[in-house]
């Protein structure tokens, strides 16, 4: 653990960081690497969003993120789960006015890991060793299935947020690490429709990687509770939906129709 700094503190460390320490720099929230002790770490400042940013998102209908204090909740929640997650240093917030909250948190570096979708990039053209993909595949959806039955939504679950543990590559559980929670959401019961976002936004970032119908149905049966029974019976509407948003996703983000070998989960034949 890092000694508990001040949010001001953190600020002039965000305010003397070279650019290329600089992850993100806007909307009142700051992201960037420094290193300390002979050790890195990430440091996430927020300085508040201010009010017209708060009430643009109330008319949308949406609950503004305020502070760290979201990541941070979120962070602890994933502990408590078992899901691997980034590992908290320090957190501090500071301020009652919800415009301009001061708060900083801070959490180690993940060394040694690369995100998924770096990892995964070139699985189209060079696929991976089938007992790599099954492992991989496996484990995306048990994080998720854990995730969603805690009651927790990612809201931007990409493969760019799942960082894998190289060193656990030919583990039969690899570790993959959950990233960027600032925008989760905690519930008893997530809304059908987060549900919906979080694998939909996960399957459009994964379709450039040569997935196989046999992918998407091992990852059916180790997320649904009640295995592909569920998944193409009761339960075919719903991955119905999630399918249709990730066709969306990829159409307005890549430009192109996606890619049509998988094919839609109601479809497959099991």
């Amino acid at each position: 653990m890092l000694p508990q700094p001040l949010p001001q503190k953190a600020e002039a460390l965000a305010d003397a960081a070279p650019p290329e320490a600089v992850y993100r720099n806007k909307e009142g929230r700051r992201t960037l690497r420094f290193e300390q002790g002979g050790k890195s770490f990430f440091l996430k400042l927020h300085t508040g969003v201010g009010w017209s940013e708060i009430l643009k998102n109330l008319l949308q209908l949406r609950l503004p993120v305020l502070s760290a204090c979201n990541e941070y909740e979120a962070i602890r929640a994933l502990e408590a789960i078992g899901v691997d997650t980034l590992a908290v240093a320090a957190f501090e917030e500071r301020g009652a006015n919800p415009a301009h909250r001061l708060s900083m948190l801070v959490t180690d570096d993940l060394v040694g890991t690369v995100s998924l979708e770096d990892f995964c990039a070139d699985w189209a053209s060079r696929p991976p060793a089938p007992a790599l993909r099954i492992r991989l595949v496996r484990t995306l959806a048990t994080i998720a299935r854990a995730m969603h039955g805690a009651g927790i939504n990612h809201r931007d679950f990409y493969l760019c947020h799942l960082h894998l543990d190289l060193a656990t590559v030919d583990d039969e559980q690899p570790r993959c690490h959950v990233i960027d929670l600032h925008r989760a959401q905690q519930r008893d019961v997530i809304p059908r429709r987060w549900q919906v976002k979080d694998l939909a936004g996960l399957y459009f970032s994964a379709m450039d990687c040569g997935l196989t119908r046999r992918d998407l149905l091992r990852f059916l049966r180790h997320y649904e509770l009640g295995g592909l029974r569920t998944a193409l019976g009761e339960r075919a509407g719903f991955w119905r939906s999630v399918v249709h948003r990730a066709e969306r996703l990829y159409r307005r983000e890549r430009g192109a129709e996606p890619p049509g070998a998988p094919g839609r989960p109601a479809e497959i034949d099991a």
